[in-house]
């Protein structure tokens, strides 16, 4: 009977490893065109909160009216620790740092975030070393995603003061979103779905607190958001969030780092694609050059996780 069960669990977990990948690959890596249009008129900080208190709202009544219990107080405190690192601090600065610099330029330094994963994997938690070719597959991802955006873009109309500004932003929501990743594994959490809504509620209630005092907004400023502001923020509630976070956070507490970290190297070709048919980018020769070496980095990836 055991081994019916195995053979039974393995292909449904593989399965949902499969899925959650895509989801995150594919609605995480168009977040950065729909962060921007939903920033564009309106304060950040504000709408980002707006779209995390949304989405948790819906996720949290959804687990318990689904059977999940009331979360207790060390759960409430473990999944708050987690939004507010990968939700409060690390989205947030990517959604500032958006103000900054361009969308493709955010998706490339997103991209160092493999190295903040692994080596805080290595040297802190869990003392693993990556294997020989899951590095050869990071080191090739962080060559594609040169080739892809190339680094003299990072000479924008707002000059050096705003490339500092917004790769300092990236670099500091890359490092929270890494210790949030690993500590997932480590703390208490509830259900994957109330924990899910748990993060989202506590960092937006976060971003929320922040934006009040340091953005000229009211608690219904809202309702002066633009169509295309409120259609982006519907959209990343809906597909950002509550699909790709939970996608996400089942990966985090799932897979092994090296495998979750590939996103991190796909989300530039997606924001790439879209960027072409949405904004006007051009895809270039270099482009493809450099998604045809993203996508070997993360099949080596796949094949060196221990």
């Amino acid at each position: 009977m055991q081994s019916v069960s195995t053979s039974v669990s393995a292909p449904n977990h593989r399965l949902t490893l499969i899925l959650a990948l895509t989801s995150v690959y594919i609605l995480w890596g168009s977040t950065y065109l729909f962060i921007h249009f939903m920033t564009e008129r309106m304060p950040p900080l504000y709408m980002a909160s707006m779209r995390f208190l949304g989405a948790g709202s819906i996720l949290y009544a959804y687990g318990r009216m689904t059977g999940s219990p009331m979360p207790t107080r060390k759960q409430w405190m473990a999944a708050g620790t987690i939004g507010m690192l990968l939700l409060g601090i690390a989205n947030g600065c990517l959604t500032i740092a958006l103000q900054y610099i361009p969308t493709g330029v955010a998706a490339l330094l997103a991209g160092m975030l493999p190295i903040f994963l692994l080596s805080l994997n290595w040297i802190s938690f869990n003392k693993v070393r990556p294997s020989n070719l899951a590095i050869g597959g990071l080191l090739l991802g962080l060559v594609g995603v040169y080739f892809l955006i190339k680094p003299d873009k990072l000479q924008s109309a707002g000059g050096m003061h705003d490339n500092l500004v917004g790769a300092g932003l990236i670099t500091i929501g890359n490092l929270a979103w890494a210790v949030g990743t690993l500590l997932s594994g480590r703390l208490s959490l509830p259900g994957q779905v109330i924990s899910s809504g748990m993060q989202m509620l506590v960092g937006g209630l976060g971003l929320f607190t922040v934006s009040m005092l340091t953005e000229p907004v009211t608690l219904f400023s809202i309702v002066q958001a633009p169509p295309k502001a409120l259609g982006s923020m519907l959209y990343l509630v809906i597909f950002g969030s509550i699909i790709g976070f939970s996608s996400y956070a089942w990966l985090a507490r799932n897979a092994p780092p090296q495998l979750v970290a590939t996103y991190a190297y796909v989300n530039p070709v997606v924001a790439l694609l879209l960027g072409s048919l949405f904004a006007g980018e051009s895809i270039t020769g270099q482009s493809l050059i450099g998604a045809a070496i993203i996508i070997s980095g993360v099949v080596l990836i796949t094949l060196g996780r221990k």
